[in-house]
């Protein structure tokens, strides 16, 4: 008997309607999502995950049973991270000038900064708010304590605005001879809580001691200083491990595409965390939302067309190894990296997906995301930014970031308040849901986003010189 035209068209058509898998993976991300308590197991369990750390190294075992538990494949790739510890921290300010009796701050150093010699550094503070205001110091600033202060908490400039004062503020002081540096945290809201965060020693800056200093005793600080000189003695333990690097590894796992096998569709978030608190949103919740995504898509009757593969990367947090170790190990592969897409915006409610495709991407990435629509997170916009598939872009590959609801997330961000406890349920659940569907719709559309202009091949930034004094 011929075939009708009809019946050829049934069976040219895959097992199941394009619309009708993410209808499937928006009804399962929602009502069997094991995302809330993975993301528990994670914090409570293994809790902090400095890189270098024995946190750092049991997170990577959990997430390698873990994905092996959900039938998959699931692999590690070895990483050097750099490794660096805490230690004592102490700063107090000394009688003298506008300060009649010893009061304690509360203080916490900044991820690669070398400790204080012998009983600490005790130096007189003088303030800025810019990069361009310390380096005019000149001798100013010689042996004294620069403080970097800024208006993040009290309605000024956002994160982006004022990271580079945390980033690069302690190395513009150590130019100008500073003896070492206190820069107010980077937070939104505060109960006394510093907040960390890495400081680069770029340019063969010398590094000295820096600390963040909680938002309540900048404001202090600020105002004692309009007084009169003011003088900290500042006491930190931290610096970094001998030897200065280990090893450690990136967590890889994937659904092998049925068509197209050689092209990848990345998700990926970041492993480690600060040590301050348990990484409950920076980032266990990027991570449990790629490990859903994966275990939902595997359960489908059929993969997508393209290769799924979840990265989770180590130390975003303190030298960005893992996702650059990760762009030099997969550089003959990322000309068939069609997308990578990252989470790392903690576990409020999904809004939508940046990113970085051209206009014609933008336009693809807008249909693609029509099933979010009951979600509320259909929003698209131009300039994806994630810190670890930032090397990828560089490559070529085109990049996406979920969007979320995040005005409380610099309240908890490299906090001890970063805990599970911060963490909403049914908008983590959305969120995964979000990255799940989109992570399908990538890797099944029939066409692909444009390539991003190609960028200098990658290179990894020079290991911070450990502390030897």
């Amino acid at each position: 008997m011929l075939a009708t035209p009809c019946l050829l068209l049934m069976l040219a058509a895959p097992p199941a309607a394009s619309a009708e898998v993410p209808e499937r993976l928006l009804r399962a991300t929602q009502g069997q999502s094991q995302a809330v308590a993975r993301l528990a197991e994670l914090t409570d369990t293994v809790g902090p995950r400095l890189a270098g750390s024995p946190g750092a190294a049991a997170a990577v075992a959990w997430a390698l049973r873990a994905f092996e538990a959900d039938g998959l494949k699931a692999w590690l790739e070895p990483v050097t991270v750099t490794a660096w510890t805490r230690g004592e921290e102490r700063a107090e300010l000394l009688v003298g000038g506008p300060v009649l009796r010893p009061q304690r701050l509360a203080v916490t150093a900044l991820g690669n900064s070398p400790g204080t010699a012998g009983g600490g550094l005790s130096a007189e503070v003088i303030e800025v708010r810019s990069l361009e205001e310390a380096a005019a110091l000149g001798a100013q600033a010689r042996g004294r304590i620069v403080f970097f202060n800024h208006a993040m908490a009290t309605g000024g400039p956002g994160y982006g605005d004022t990271a580079q004062l945390r980033t690069r503020g302690p190395a513009t002081a150590s130019r100008v001879g500073a003896a070492g540096a206190l820069v107010r945290s980077l937070a939104t809201a505060s109960l006394r809580t510093p907040h960390t965060g890495m400081t680069s020693w770029e340019g063969g800056a010398s590094p000295i001691p820096a600390a963040a200093v909680s938002v309540e005793d900048a404001e202090l600080l600020h105002r004692l200083l309009a007084r009169g000189p003011v003088r900290v003695q500042l006491t930190l333990g931290c610096g970094f491990a001998s030897p200065a690097t280990v090893e450690s590894a990136n967590v890889l796992a994937e659904v092998r595409g049925r068509e197209r096998p050689e092209e990848v569709v990345l998700i990926g978030a970041h492993l480690d965390s600060w040590d301050l608190g348990t990484g409950a949103i920076d980032d266990g919740a990027g991570v449990v939302m790629v490990m859903e995504a994966l275990r939902q898509i595997s359960l489908q009757p059929q993969a997508p067309r393209r290769t799924v593969r979840a990265v989770l990367f180590m130390n975003e947090e303190n030298g960005l190894e893992g996702g650059l170790g990760y762009a030099r190990r997969h550089a003959a592969e990322l000309p068939r990296t069609v997308a990578a897409v990252e989470a790392d915006s903690g576990a409020g409610r999904p809004l939508g997906f940046s990113v970085t495709a051209g206009e014609v991407g933008l336009a693809l990435v807008r249909r693609l995301a029509s099933p979010l629509a009951s979600l509320e997170a259909t929003r698209v916009e131009a300039g994806a930014g994630g810190a670890d598939i930032s090397p990828l872009q560089e490559a070529g590959v085109p990049t996406l970031s979920l969007q979320q609801e995040t005005s409380r997330y610099f309240d908890w961000h490299h906090s001890a308040a970063d805990t599970f406890d911060k963490v909403v349920p049914a908008e983590l659940i959305a969120s995964a849901a979000a990255m799940t569907i989109m992570a399908w719709q990538l890797a099944e559309a029939p066409e692909t986003l444009p390539r991003v202009t190609s960028s200098p091949p990658v290179k990894a930034p020079p290991v911070p010189a450990p502390d030897r004094r």
